[in-house]
């Protein structure tokens, strides 16, 4: 049994985001929501959101107690990057790259061998 949330379109650099992914990948979703809550990072909040989006589906679709889940798979991606220009010296132009990332994470029970 697996259950998906995705965050779209988050206004975060992949590069950050993957940072704080990486710290509740294969985590149980109650250690994961401590890892999160004091996690020292702007995104984490997001990445909370999603892990509880989450656990909701999994509870509301196949109702599986929430702490019997673990956080299965967890991956960013890179969505689209809004490009503007920043003024410099002589006239010239630089470009800044606004990056957006796609938070994906899968939670699922252990399976008991």
């Amino acid at each position: 049994m697996e259950a998906k949330a995705i965050a779209r379109y988050v206004r975060v650099s992949p590069r950050k985001a993957r940072i704080v992914v990486d710290l509740v990948r294969g985590q149980s979703v109650p250690k994961a929501r401590e890892i999160l809550a004091y996690t020292n990072r702007g995104i984490a909040e997001t990445v909370e959101k999603c892990l509880n989006s989450a656990v909701a589906n999994a509870e509301n679709l196949y109702h599986v107690d929430p702490d019997s889940l673990y956080v299965k798979t967890c991956f960013v991606d890179e969505g689209p990057t809004m490009k503007r220009i920043r003024p410099r010296a002589k006239g010239s132009a630089s470009r800044i790259r606004k990056r957006t990332s796609h938070i994906t994470i899968i939670v699922s029970t252990r399976e008991e061998a």
